[in-house]
């Protein structure tokens, strides 16, 4: 599976990440998929806070491309 998870900015949108990882890893993105993580409840003490809230991107790349992790 050409499938990889990124951690993104959480107001890029699908286009923005897709030309983002063509032009810094040199491959053909096929799809992008998107989720906002909503941030959970921590307490300290007796505080509650919030860990904040992020985006992942899924990205499916061409038949035959590949991100190399070990020397990017």
């Amino acid at each position: 599976l050409n499938k990889y998870l990124f951690h993104v900015a959480i107001d890029a949108n699908k286009i923005q990440i897709k030309q983002a990882i063509e032009d810094v890893y040199n491959v053909n993105v096929i799809k992008v998929n998107t989720a906002v993580m909503r941030g959970k409840i921590k307490r300290l003490r007796y505080k509650a806070g919030k860990t904040p809230d992020w985006k992942k991107a899924i990205v499916t790349l061409k038949e035959g491309d590949k991100i190399d992790i070990a020397t990017t």
